[in-house]
């Protein structure tokens, strides 16, 4: 196939670049071609790189700079209102309602209103079959003003919604709780939004257990509510949001002002391109409908829907599921825009995207093509037929006005039935930008809040605060329709949900509802950002560069010599300096050096030089390896010494962040020994050198780190022999208490061994029972001391095995504790040549661990004779002779690590 590439990644055994937009596992492979779509094995999917955009910087919950947090024994905060008149904020959770100190929420002047269900409406949510430990309590749905002195506040209570009026100053109810099974859902979980409007309430919610989704206004107006038959205008929706557009607003047509709704519902489309189970909706009402006159009498004349798509075609993905949406208000209605945040219809896949609609291309789909469904099936189709007059679904406007149809009952019943029966429209709405501003691999987003920030350059960008499920919070800005996520920030040490967020540009401060309590930020921390370059790199428009240090633009009034770059991230900062981490760096030849080189910023890349040239730290031998901690220099020569300089490449610009001054040198002084250890081989000199096969002599044969290996294996070996010691004293004086036989010897080897010409060397005879030994016999004596397996008194009848036997001594006849033993002599040392051990250590050396087919045992030997053998020597001669053996029968230059 022409022009075709092979993606093939295994994720198994690869660690990806980032936690937060790592592959999904195991494998991935796509295969794609110029004149066919892409194509791909399995899930993950291959997704465009601007789009999978990875935080520039990564913030931890201990690294949060202003950071305020409210919280008490509620639990669940979902619902907030900020008010930036009163400077209150006021919060809404399960059992409680709070007004907090918007300038402080920590501070202690909180208002507190305590709104729990009773115990027996509790026990009659229990008997409902609900959960005890989520459902059966009062969680607060909606908190909202309603008018100058009152709010307004409904809660599930228990499976039975209540609502309340509370006083604003005071924030005590000023009323007692009324009916709320028309204004709230019944659970905590279904989706549900809601607005009051000029003191009318607009709610959409699924109100009932068995009732249908459903978008309701409350009385005092003409209570109105959407149509269920013969065609069901909600399937199985779930809400998420609302916003009211004042259309009417310098309209020349005399427009009413309209309600948008939004939420994913089961589809009702069915076509040949796609079917999908279930989509993102927006649909709308005209604030001013009043119902029909017969036909759809209490129901809503000028609801309409349409699709909202949010997708990458060719790649054949589509974000189905609409999580949060947020209306950005313009100079206009038309200037209106919609955040929304999608996911996947796939339950057990985590994965956002963010897609931004304009509200022109709204109104332009509820002015197009209608949709039919005939049968009453799942099988809608584009409606071809005559569309009656006046448009169905319109609000009433000055054109109408003039026909004499003041409002929505005056509307002719052929109009008002063509409504009931074609409330979705063919056309569906796209993106403006016709993909996704984002897409955001293992990233569950929940909330999302936007404003408008005017740039140095006089351009306005969107700043976007989006929360995760696990309590991230990422700021982003949209440049060029592409999102740059400037930060992400951990908000709670446990993982939880962010429920709400809301944003005060007088308090410059960002709030964050979630199960545990209210976080407040700053809007940003410029202070973050260090050096001129960062914070350009940061491309915040909340920041710039003064010279000296990262400001809030906002709080300089002289912004002339302010320096910023949201567009391209890198201008500005040439003539600035900045400072650089020195360090230097002494290791010997043949050391493997980590230089570390930690660069704050995800989106930067290291890049190392040695004096001056380019370090290619990626083919096999050339003794560099790079990574994302730092520069390895592998089995370090004397040639890659130098000055060494980590840079950080981003946005095209490389910005020096640490220097090393490596020396590397053919050996180094060791550390000074400690006393222990000085005193212990102060008496040891180093052993000479043997010269190799050419004359000349290597190098590290016998360096430090060689000296070091031998001298733990000795210290290894004289603690073995310590530790065997202690168990055969301790035995001994069991032996010795026991009384019942009087004193107790350990017999060892037979009295004579057989002759050989070198088992004399191997041979100990059985001394009186007034003393004992314990003797064991190396395997490496090769058969030269055999006569040790056998005894014929049958003291002992295998070389290596011990047994007791009594002594001789008389048991006591009264009950005086036996006399202690006496202090031991010296050991005796001998030496027996002929069974040294391969490695050169000698079997004579007093206490010396001994080896027998990976076993250890030792020889230890207690004796009343004050004899020393003549063929003793001193621990330093036989230390001497051990390093003299191991010098002539050592063939590797240097230890195995391992096996030390």
């Amino acid at each position: 196939m022409t022009g075709s590439y092979l993606y093939l990644r295994a994720a198994a055994d690869e660690k990806p670049q980032d936690t937060n937009s790592g592959f999904f596992p195991p494998l991935f492979i796509t295969l794609k071609d110029s004149n066919t779509k892409s194509m791909a094995a399995g899930f993950p999917f291959r997704m465009p790189l601007d789009l999978d955009v990875t935080p520039r910087l990564t913030v931890l919950s201990s690294g949060l700079q202003g950071c305020r947090r409210f919280g008490s024994s509620a639990v669940n905060y979902s619902t907030m209102l900020l008010e930036a008149d009163s400077e209150r904020l006021y919060v809404g959770a399960r059992g409680a309602a709070f007004a907090l100190n918007a300038s402080d929420i920590s501070a202690s002047s909180a208002l507190t209103i305590r709104w729990e269900a009773s115990a027996e409406q509790k026990l009659q949510c229990l008997l409902k079959g609900k959960d005890n430990k989520t459902e059966c309590f009062n969680h607060i749905r909606l908190l909202q003003r309603f008018n100058s002195t009152h709010l307004y506040m409904c809660g599930t209570h228990a499976f039975r919604p209540l609502c309340a009026y509370i006083h604003e100053k005071t924030f005590v109810m000023s009323s007692q709780p009324e009916e709320g099974r028309d204004k709230c859902p019944y659970g905590p979980m279904t989706g549900y939004t809601a607005l009051i409007i000029d003191q009318q309430i607009y709610t959409a919610s699924q109100y009932d257990f068995w009732s249908y989704p459903d978008i309701r206004r409350n009385p005092p107006s003409p209570a109105l509510k959407t149509e269920d038959a013969p065609t069901r205008w909600l399937n199985e929706a779930d809400f998420v949001g609302s916003a009211l557009v004042r259309e009417s607003f310098g309209s020349s047509t005399g427009d009413d002002d309209k309600i948008y709704f939004f939420f994913t519902e089961k589809s009702q489309e069915q076509t040949t391109t796609y079917s999908h189970s279930r989509v993102a909706r927006v649909a709308r009402v005209c604030k001013g409908d009043r119902g029909g006159h017969l036909t759809l009498q209490k129901r809503w004349t000028s609801f309409l829907k349409t699709r909202l798509t949010c997708s990458l075609p060719e790649y054949d993905f589509h974000f189905n599921m609409l999580r949060s949406v947020f209306v950005m208000h313009g100079l206009t209605p038309q200037d209106t825009l919609f955040y929304g945040i999608f996911g996947l219809e796939w339950k057990n896949v985590k994965a956002s995207a963010v897609c931004r609609f304009s509200l022109s291309e709204v109104q332009e789909a509820f002015q197009g093509p209608y949709m039919e469904n005939q049968d009453s099936g799942s099988n809608w189709k584009e409606y071809v037929g005559k569309i009656p007059d006046p448009r169905p679904g319109t609000c009433i406007t000055d054109s109408l006005r003039a026909k004499g149809i003041n409002i929505s009952t005056s509307l002719p019943d052929d109009v008002l039935d063509f409504v009931r029966r074609h409330p979705l429209m063919s056309q569906q709405v796209q993106p403006v930008d016709r993909r996704p501003l984002l897409f955001r691999r293992t990233t569950d987003y929940t909330r999302m809040a936007a404003l408008v920030v005017q740039g140095l350059d006089k351009q306005m960008y969107h700043v976007l605060y989006m929360g995760t499920d696990e309590g991230w919070l990422h700021k982003a800005v949209d440049i060029k329709g592409q999102l740059h996520v400037i930060e992400e920030l951990q908000l709670f040490e446990k993982p939880e949900p962010v429920n709400n967020i809301l944003l005060s540009t007088n308090q410059m401060s960002v709030y964050i509802g979630s199960p545990s309590g209210v976080v407040q930020l700053p809007l940003s921390d410029c202070g973050r950002y260090t050096s001129c370059y960062d914070c350009i790199f940061a491309r915040d428009p909340h920041c710039a560069w003064n010279g000296v240090k990262c400001v809030v633009v906002m709080t300089q009034s002289n912004r002339s010599t302010l320096i910023q770059d949201i567009q391209y991230g890198r201008k500005g900062c040439e003539n600035t300096g900045y400072d650089v981490v020195q360090r230097s760096r002494s290791v010997r030849v043949g050391d493997d050096v980590l230089l570390q080189c930690e660069l704050s910023s995800n989106l930067a890349t290291p890049f190392w030089t040695l004096d001056g040239s380019e370090v290619q730290g990626y083919d096999l031998n050339s003794g560099f390896r790079t990574g994302t901690d730092g520069l390895l220099i592998i089995e370090a020569r004397q040639d890659q010494s130098g000055l060494y300089i980590c840079h950080a490449v981003e946005n095209n610009v490389k910005v020096a962040v640490v220097t090393f001054n490596v020396t590397i040198s053919l050996d180094l002084p060791p550390p000074p020994p400690t006393e222990q250890t000085h005193n212990l081989f102060a008496t040891v000199p180093p052993p000479p050198e043997p010269p190799s096969s050419d004359g000349a002599r290597p190098l590290l044969l016998l360096s430090p780190r060689n000296m070091e290996a031998m001298y733990l294996s000795l210290i290894t070996v004289l603690g073995g022999l310590c530790v065997v010691l202690t168990v055969v004293l301790a035995y001994v004086g069991f032996c010795l208490r026991t009384g019942q036989r009087g004193k107790y010897s350990l017999r060892a080897a037979a009295a004579a061994y057989p002759s050989s010409k070198r088992g004399s060397r191997c041979r100990k005879q059985h001394r009186n029972s007034s003393h004992m030994e314990l003797k064991t016999v190396s395997s490496h004596c090769n058969g030269i001391c055999n006569g040790v397996s056998k005894l014929h008194n049958g003291d002992i009848q295998d070389g290596g095995f011990l047994q007791i036997v009594p002594g001789e001594g008389q048991t006591s006849m009264n009950n005086e504790p036996p006399p202690p033993a006496p202090p031991l002599p010296p050991t005796p040392q001998h030496t027996s040549p002929e069974c040294e051990f391969p490695n050169g250590l000698s079997a004579t050396l007093p206490s010396v661990l001994r080896r027998m087919n990976g076993n250890s045992y030792v020889l230890l030997r207690q004796s009343d004779s004050e004899n020393t053998s003549p063929l003793s020597h001193s621990f330093s001669e036989e230390l001497n002779r051990i390093l003299e053996k191991r010098k002539r029968t050592q063939l590797l230059p240097r230890p195995d690590e391992s096996s030390v």
